[in-house]
């Protein structure tokens, strides 16, 4: 019994399932054993440590089979009067010639039923925790994927799930954030992971006292794990500025994030339920010139920043664009002015094209003249001599 307690302690299981596996164990072992067809039944005897088998019998008036049924009148010469029809009697067998084949038996049922006790407990446990941060320490490593230790139990970080900026030795200690937990799987059940936004998050909600009390609220949080990541947040209080309150006195708040996620550049942006000034922030650092909505059914926006605005505002391959259009969920167009300038021309141009097709259409040769003013002259913009004479 004490063996059965420490083990229950170590696994982290009730005592009552080892006990429950352990009479299985040696059921499973008596019937390859004894090959009958009796009603075979153990018991786990607590004051001797032993399991007891027992051959169980059912009372009957005629037996039809001699296996697993007794007869009434035999029975009664056993027990007396108080057998009766339908009761059950226990007839105890021997379990010390089961012998070694039998014993492996009961040893291997004993540790699977042990395993999938505590498979089930830690699924119990963890399974409310997703979505949690928790510490964890390195323990060794699997075709890529990393084996830590979380108390007793080990979990996984698989080799998605990590940074490509982030490197780890054995022994190491590490906060990750718990994906989900598998039932079934082989090995370690609990899945962690290092680039889920939800890890960012739980960062800001450790570091940043205003979001843990729930006065400044983080409204979407998207990563590129390793390089970039991009936090819209928003104050519930006026006096409140949501972007200070998680960047923190000279950086200190969110630089303690960025070192835990080993120098992972991080843009907190101000959220607004208004999408042309949420994009606008969200495409910080650069500074955007027009924002326009396209398509709102298809939820596109077209962006006009200066040209020399537009490598930053597209980012390292498209990265801030990216992770702009992630936050926000529209579409993001970027163009420079100078771009936006040649493509209106070029619309200006077409109409203009257009224009003299149909006019040439409709027969008329010459521009009309209005007062000596040549209405050619006023669209190219040029100062007609009639105005220039009535304004001296």
């Amino acid at each position: 019994m004490q063996t059965i307690e420490a083990l229950a302690k170590e696994k982290g299981i009730e005592p009552e399932m080892i006990i429950t596996a352990i009479e299985d164990a040696v059921l499973t072992a008596s019937r390859k054993y004894y090959k009958t067809t009796e009603n075979l039944k153990t018991r786990f005897n607590q004051e001797t440590g032993q399991v007891d088998l027992f051959a169980a019998k059912q009372i009957v008036n005629e037996v039809t089979n001699p296996a697993t049924e007794i007869s009434l009148k035999e029975a009664q010469e056993l027990y007396g009067e108080e057998a009766e029809v339908d009761m059950e009697i226990e007839f105890p067998k021997r379990t010390d010639v089961l012998g070694r084949i039998a014993a492996q038996t009961a040893k291997q049922v004993i540790f699977q039923k042990v395993r999938e006790a505590e498979r089930e407990h830690i699924y119990g446990e963890y399974n409310d925790r997703v979505g949690e941060v928790i510490n964890s320490m390195v323990k060794r490593f699997e075709n890529g994927d990393l084996i830590v230790e979380i108390g007793r139990v080990e979990a996984v970080l698989p080799r998605k799930e990590q940074s490509r900026a982030e490197s780890y030795t054995p022994g190491e200690r590490i906060r990750a954030v718990i994906k989900g937990v598998n039932r079934g799987a082989k090995g370690p059940q609990i899945v962690l992971s290092r680039t889920d936004p939800a890890l960012l998050i739980k960062l800001f909600e450790q570091e940043v006292p205003e979001i843990y009390d729930g006065t400044v609220m983080i409204r979407g949080a998207v990563r590129e794990a390793g390089d970039r990541a991009k936090v819209a947040v928003y104050s519930r209080e006026r006096d409140v500025d949501p972007v200070g309150a998680c960047v923190g006195m000279k950086g200190t708040r969110v630089q303690a994030i960025i070192r835990e996620l080993r120098g992972e550049k991080i843009d907190i942006v101000e959220w607004s339920d208004d999408p042309i000034v949420f994009v606008t922030n969200a495409l910080s650092p650069a500074k955007v010139q027009r924002v326009s909505i396209v398509d709102d059914k298809d939820r596109v926006m077209e962006v006009v920043v200066e040209d020399k605005q537009l490598s930053l505002a597209i980012g390292k391959k498209g990265q801030n664009v990216r992770l702009a259009a992630k936050l926000t969920g529209w579409r993001i167009d970027i163009k420079s002015e100078e771009e936006k300038r040649r493509e209106v021309e070029l619309q200006f141009g077409e109409l203009e094209l257009g224009g003299e097709e149909q006019a040439e259409g409709e027969g008329i040769q010459e521009p009309q003249v209005d007062g000596g003013i040549e209405a050619s002259d006023v669209v190219e913009g040029e100062q007609p001599e009639a105005v220039a004479k009535s304004d001296e």
